[in-house]
């Protein structure tokens, strides 16, 4: 290397020139050198010329002056005059570039006087996927890689949620920060750390990568190791907000892997930054060391994204059970139509058979170079230590729970009181991922039951399906699910947003009802051959059509359902921007019921809604295959009047449905409706950071 002793070279943001002696200075690409040129001037000066050397970059007056013209354009002389100069890449020596300024006094054709300025560049920068493109890359604007923008002319990188089974933090060795992982880590996001310039220069800094402390516990940052094992050293994460690099010798260039350890939240806006910090080492024990250069990168971490029913199924997953077997069989049936793969999942004897659907979403997140499906389960058997499903998902299947408040069994707390629109738009708003629905109490009353302010935090801070908030407590189970589901059409349907809303109806039962009883069949049986221990055990009985039109406080208990129904109609058709056309009305009947199965503190003074006869609503779709419970309706010439109503709706639009034969199922215990099957489905083609929340 070159010697430096005798030398004042430092990073300035100004210099004065001087056509006495050269001046040396060292230039950070990123950075501009403003030059003082009138100072330095020799007397009766009035013009100069300026040439810089080919990796440097010149700008006078903001005209930017190439190395060819430097030496021919004539620039008049005074004192509000600014040259600034750029590196544009990191000089292989020391002194290896430089900046010629010449002085000239009216009519002569010869300098007065040259000044040079002798420059070093060296590089500090974090490269990242900053245009979401799969390159890594340091884009022209430094100040572009420190804010995070979202839309189709967006910037700004992006991490994923580690959603694996195994838990990181136990696989680190404490001593060391090693921890040995396979090559799945080379699908994380990564960062690339360049520090490059004359190794004489460098050994005078230290450089520090460093993240707050707050944002440390949200990611990890890995770094691999040069021996050619599997190991990695953690130099971020939890407890570890910085890492020195020391004696820095040699030029560096450095791969790093990251991953995030949580979701957006209210705490957490899903934002991190990274800085490569500079620091010049002080050789006099008396003064302290200098920051002298910062490069930062912000990242964002992906969302949660949950998807609709009218995405196309990849996977069922079931609770197998004996008691449970013609459900089973049909849904099986389903999946091979669909070309979806059928899991089966053993439910832990702990969580009551619950977990399958209540507790249990598929989501997926997303980042440009990867999609990862993944299960957010908000458990209700908080005490367990680990949660048994995690082990039942496919390979590639992640895994995560988010801790919710309420543990009662009538509680609104839960995924299950979760739905998806499919891409919607609003007026002149898009949602091309479609709004989270979720069921609350609507208004604060002393019974009201509302989904917990940490699931709720949650799913407003993924940003990119603004929850639409339903009324849904005056249901048993407070799920959306009971009276509304979405299905996919085609251009031959006629609908334009190609789904179409089912909305459950009492009144349409009703009509339909007083409709065969005018054609003579009143004397028809609703649960006609369902036996008699289920239908005791479920509270109900077996009655004709004309039993049923003459109760007048199942007429009430429907009135007061319709009602609760029209307030949910107008609120999402005013969310989703929905016609009447959009929305199909199924016959169904609801019963009020005090809360049954619940310990005495839990138990509501008000009755709730229940689904009369097995709820059609609660289908299975799968594109246009639906798993529909078999409402054990009323037989007219052998065949049940629900159904045949069900499928004169949907058939002519294409619908396949298959009537599941299985009481039990649907009517049993609280939050046990369709408590048997969840669906992994495609994501979405749309990428959600080229949305504009």
């Amino acid at each position: 290397g070159v010697s430096l002793e005798g030398r004042a070279m430092s990073f300035q943001n100004t210099l004065c020139l001087s056509p006495d002696s050269p001046v040396h200075a060292i230039c950070v690409l990123g950075t501009e050198i403003n030059l003082d040129l009138s100072r330095a001037a020799p007397d009766n000066c009035e013009f100069f010329t300026v040439s810089g050397s080919q990796r440097v970059l010149v700008n006078v007056c903001d005209v930017v002056i190439t190395e060819k013209e430097a030496a021919t354009i004539w620039q008049p002389l005074s004192d509000s005059t600014h040259v600034l100069v750029q590196m544009v890449s990191p000089s292989p020596a020391v002194d290896e570039d430089k900046v010629l300024v010449s002085y000239y006094r009216p009519k002569e054709e010869e300098p007065a006087a040259t000044a040079v300025l002798y420059l070093t560049g060296i590089e500090v920068s974090l490269q990242v996927d900053v245009y979401r493109n799969g390159h890594m890359q340091v884009p022209t604007e430094k100040q572009e890689k420190e804010k995070w923008v979202w839309g189709p002319k967006g910037r700004g990188p992006i991490l994923l949620v580690n959603t694996g089974p195994a838990n990181v933090d136990q696989l680190i060795d404490k001593e060391t920060n090693k921890v040995f992982l396979s090559d799945e880590i080379k699908n994380l996001s990564r960062m690339i750390l360049n520090l490059q310039g004359p190794s004489c220069v460098l050994k005078k800094y230290r450089l520090v990568l460093h993240t707050s402390r707050e944002e440390a516990e949200k990611a990890r940052v890995y770094w691999p190791q040069k021996d050619g094992s599997s190991a990695f050293e953690l130099v971020l994460g939890p407890g570890r907000h910085s890492y020195t690099f020391t004696s820095i010798e040699n030029p560096l260039k450095e791969t790093f892997y990251l991953e995030a350890t949580e979701f957006p939240s209210a705490s957490f806006s899903g934002l991190i930054s990274y800085s490569a910090s500079l620091v010049e080492e002080s050789e006099d024990p008396s003064i302290p060391e200098t920051p002298v250069y910062k490069d930062t990168v912000v990242f964002r971490v992906a969302p949660c994204i949950f998807t609709p029913s009218t995405q196309m199924p990849l996977e069922v997953y079931l609770c197998r059970e004996l008691q449970l077997q013609g459900f089973v069989n049909m849904v099986t049936e389903l999946s091979e139509k669909s070309n979806s793969q059928l899991a089966s999942v053993y439910e832990d004897p702990n969580r009551l058979g619950r977990w399958l659907q209540d507790e249990m979403a598929f989501c997926y997140t997303q980042a440009p170079h990867k999609t990862v499906s993944l299960i957010l389960d908000t458990p209700r058997a908080t005490k367990l230590e680990d949660f048994p499903m995690k082990y039942s998902l496919s390979p590639g299947v992640g895994y995560v729970v988010q801790h919710t408040e309420d543990h009662r069994v009538a509680s609104m707390d839960s995924i299950g009181n979760l739905m998806v629109s499919p891409p919607v738009q609003v007026q002149e708003k898009e949602y091309p991922l479609g709004r989270v629905l979720i069921g609350s109490s609507f208004y604060p009353s002393v019974e009201g039951r509302a989904m917990s302010k940490s699931l709720r935090d949650f799913l407003y801070a993924q940003q990119v399906q603004a929850p639409v908030e339903l009324f849904s407590d005056w249901l048993m189970s407070g799920h959306v699910d009971e009276f509304m589901c979405f299905v996919p059409t085609d251009d031959k349907s006629g609908s334009k947003k190609g789904f179409l809303l089912l909305l459950a109806s009492p009144s349409s039962c009703y009509n339909l009802f007083k409709e065969k009883q005018k054609e003579g069949y009143g004397d028809a049986v609703l649960f006609e051959g369902v036996r008699g221990d289920q239908l005791l055990s479920n509270g109900r009985e077996a009655r004709t059509i004309n039993q049923l039109l003459a109760d007048e406080s199942l007429r009430k208990q429907n009135d007061y359902v319709e009602k609760c129904l029209r307030l949910n109609r107008t609120i999402l058709k005013s969310e989703l921007g929905l016609a009447e056309e959009d929305i199909v009305e199924v016959p169904q009947l609801f019963c009020l019921e005090q809360l049954s199965n619940v310990p005495s503190e839990q138990q509501s003074r008000k009755p709730l809604a229940r689904p009369y006869f097995p709820d059609l609503l609660q289908m299975i779709v799968m594109d246009k295959n639906l798993g529909v419970p078999k409402p054990f309706g009323p037989q007219i010439k052998g065949s049940c009047c629900l159904e045949q109503e069900l499928c004169r709706l949907l058939e002519p639009l294409g619908f396949k449905c298959s009537f599941i034969d299985d009481f039990d199922c649907y009517l049993t215990q609280v939050g046990d409706f369709c408590a048997c099957a969840n669906i992994r489905r495609v994501p979405f083609a749309f990428k959600w950071w080229n949305m504009t929340p």
